[in-house]
C-alpha cells in the first residue's frame, strides 16, 4: 500500500478524493452495461475474424480444418505480386480513391459552410434534410436508378442529349470511360449532407465571441468563414482525412459490384472485387486472405502516415 504521507499534499488530496473502484462502478454501473453490446460487437466482428488472417500463410484445403494444412510462408503474396490482375485492380482502386477524395472530401465542407450562412432557419433545416435523405437509401435502389436514368433506351440523359444536342444514345453504365464519373457523382449525391452533418455541428460549436470580435474589425461574410470558421473547425477536418485516408483501399464494395460489367472490367474491377472473385468464386480462399491482408496492412500504414501529417499541420493527432 501506497505511504499517502510522503506524497505531496496536492495528491494526498487527489487520492483522498478519488472514489474506490466499487464505489464508481455502483455510481456508474449503467454506463458499463451500455459498454457490453459495443464491446462484443467489436469482439465478435472486428477482432475475432483477425484470426483468420493465418489463411494467408497456410494452405487451405477443405475437411482440413478451419485454417488449412500446409504453412507455405509468403508464398501467396510472392504470388499476388507477380499477378497483373493484382496490380490492375490495385491500379484502379488508388485511382478511383483519389478521385472520390479529392472529389467528395471538400464538397461536404463548402455545403457546411453554404449552409451555416444561410439566415433562414426554416430553409436551412429544409435543405441539410433534403441532402442526407439519400443516405438512407439502399445502394441496390441507387444503382437501379442510376440505370433507369442512363438507360440508353429510356433514360433521362439520353434523351435531354438527344433532343439538345441530337447525339446518339450513349450507354453510359458499360463504357468504361463514364464508370469512375459515374461512381463519384452517385457518392457525392448520395453522402455528401450526410457528411455535412459532422462539419455543422463543429461549426456550431464555435466561440461566438470570436464572431463578434471579427464584426468589431469590420470582417465580412467571407472574411469570417476563411480566418474564423474554417481554422476553428481544421481538427475536424484532419480527422475526417485521415478516417478517409484510412479506407483508401477499402471502397463500396457493393456499388462497384453493382456497377461491374464485362465491358467495363478493366477500370471496375478493384481490390475489394478481386477478393470477392477469387475467394467466393474461385474458392481459392487463402489466396484471397493474403490480398485483403495486404490491403488492410496498406490501410494502417496510410492513417498512421496521415494522422502523424496531421499532428505536424496542427499540433493535434486522433491518438
Amino acid at each position: 500500500m501506497t505511504d499517502t504521507t510522503t506524497l505531496p499534499k496536492s495528491t494526498r488530496q487527489l487520492e483522498t478524493r478519488r472514489p474506490p473502484a466499487r464505489r464508481h462502478f455502483r455510481r456508474y454501473w449503467q454506463l458499463y452495461v451500455m459498454m457490453i453490446l459495443p464491446l462484443c460487437h467489436f469482439l465478435l466482428f472486428k477482432y475475432a475474424p483477425l484470426i483468420g488472417n493465418i489463411l494467408a500463410f497456410r494452405r487451405y484445403r477443405p475437411g482440413m480444418g478451419p485454417y488449412g494444412s500446409d504453412w507455405v510462408g509468403l508464398a501467396y503474396f510472392e504470388r499476388f505480386f507477380q499477378d497483373p490482375a493484382f496490380w490492375r485492380a490495385f491500379y484502379n482502386t488508388i485511382i478511383l480513391s483519389f478521385g472520390n477524395i479529392l472529389i467528395n472530401f471538400p464538397i461536404p465542407i463548402i455545403f457546411a459552410l453554404l449552409l451555416h450562412e444561410v439566415r433562414a432557419p426554416r430553409f436551412r433545416k429544409f435543405v441539410q434534410t433534403v441532402s442526407y435523405m439519400p443516405r438512407f437509401i439502399s445502394t441496390v435502389v441507387v444503382i437501379a436508378i442510376l440505370s433507369e436514368l442512363l438507360s440508353p433506351s429510356s433514360g433521362l440523359l439520353n434523351q435531354l442529349l438527344g433532343k439538345l444536342f441530337g447525339m446518339e444514345p450513349i450507354y453510359f453504365v458499360n463504357e468504361p470511360e463514364y464508370f469512375r464519373p459515374i461512381y463519384i457523382l452517385s457518392e457525392t449525391w448520395q453522402y455528401t449532407g450526410w457528411t455535412a452533418i459532422i462539419y455543422l455541428a463543429a461549426i456550431t460549436g464555435v466561440n461566438r465571441e470570436l464572431f463578434e470580435a471579427a464584426d468589431i474589425d469590420g470582417a465580412s461574410r467571407f472574411q469570417k468563414v476563411i480566418y474564423v470558421t474554417i481554422p476553428s473547425i481544421m481538427s475536424t477536418i484532419m480527422v475526417m482525412l485521415i478516417l478517409n485516408v484510412g479506407s483508401l483501399l477499402s471502397l463500396g464494395f457493393e456499388k462497384v459490384l453493382l456497377l461491374y460489367t464485362p465491358s467495363n472490367a478493366m477500370v471496375s474491377d478493384i481490390i475489394d472485387t478481386l477478393v470477392y472473385r477469387t475467394g467466393l468464386t474461385n474458392q481459392n480462399y487463402s489466396y484471397a486472405t493474403a490480398i485483403g491482408l495486404f490491403s488492410g496492412i496498406i490501410g494502417v500504414i496510410l492513417v498512421s502516415s496521415t494522422n502523424w501529417l496531421s499532428r505536424k499541420a496542427t499540433g493535434e493527432s486522433i491518438y
